[in-house]
């Protein structure tokens, strides 16, 4: 009895004399969250469909919001990365999906007819839904709400989502984003629409506001896109990739309050 007790304790030692010992009575105040966007897209397909695309498919996201009812769907934790943006870039950051909550939310996306492209709406349920969702996710995680943006924000050569329907104004109205003021907008414009700037100009600016873009100071493929882009989410009445004085002058406000 004696040898056996003498052999549990050595080895009890010999456990703690190799065990990890960690200190942490010394916490830095240099950090913060993983987390710093939220990258909205549509799904282009059915809410079937998509709950298999995003559950054994090859790509993912933390939630899908569905449609009729806007049930809200959490897919992949928040502490975990979900593979939603792809090749992506917003502000100086790259390759998003480490940095970002992914939300899908339910709807066809465009049907392309003989007389033009249809995009589809997003339901009032929907809005709803996405509005308490994105409430809850920026407090939890203070983010900012610049950086609520779409798949087309940081992907503008590959993806159109969530589309000119999507109801950017009424998120910035409930403090989930950013919208340039009416006022402050025509102010400028009547500026612009005397002397235009300059395509360089254009190109800083959009890259002021987040995008990705060279600084060519050429109207290229590249600059036209993401200018489309921009018009698409600001302006989606016209979304044509024209460097016009409305597009400069909210460029203009839109940058003065950053």
């Amino acid at each position: 009895m004696k040898k056996l007790v003498a052999a549990l304790l050595l080895l009890t030692l010999a456990g703690c004399s190799t065990g990890l010992r960690i200190d942490r009575s010394h916490p830095s105040a240099n950090h913060d969250n993983r987390i710093q966007f939220v990258v909205l897209h549509y799904t282009n397909a059915s809410l079937d469909r998509s709950l298999a695309l995003l559950t054994h498919g090859e790509v993912s996201s933390h939630y899908l919001i569905g449609d009729g009812p806007a049930k809200v769907y959490q897919l992949v934790d928040e502490s975990r990365r979900a593979w939603h943006a792809g090749d992506s870039q917003w502000d100086g950051r790259t390759w998003l999906n480490s940095s970002s909550i992914g939300i899908e939310i339910v709807n066809p996306g465009f049907t392309d007819t003989p007389t033009g492209r249809v995009w589809y709406p997003y339901s009032e349920a929907q809005v709803q839904s996405l509005i308490a969702l994105l409430k809850d996710i920026v407090q939890r995680n203070g983010i900012n709400p610049r950086y609520i943006i779409g798949h087309s924000d940081i992907a503008p050569a590959r993806k159109l989502d969530p589309g000119p329907l999507f109801p950017w104004k009424r998120l910035a109205d409930a403090g989930l984003g950013v919208w340039p003021d009416a006022r402050a907008v025509a102010q400028q414009q009547a500026r612009f629409t005397a002397s235009l700037p300059s395509i360089l100009w254009y190109q800083q600016q959009l890259a002021r506001f987040g995008y990705a873009i060279e600084q060519t100071g050429e109207l290229d493929v590249t600059t036209r896109q993401v200018l489309e882009t921009f018009q698409m989410r600001f302006r989606p009445q016209r979304f044509d990739g024209v460097p016009d004085a409305q597009t400069a002058a909210m460029l203009q406000v839109l940058n003065s309050k950053r």
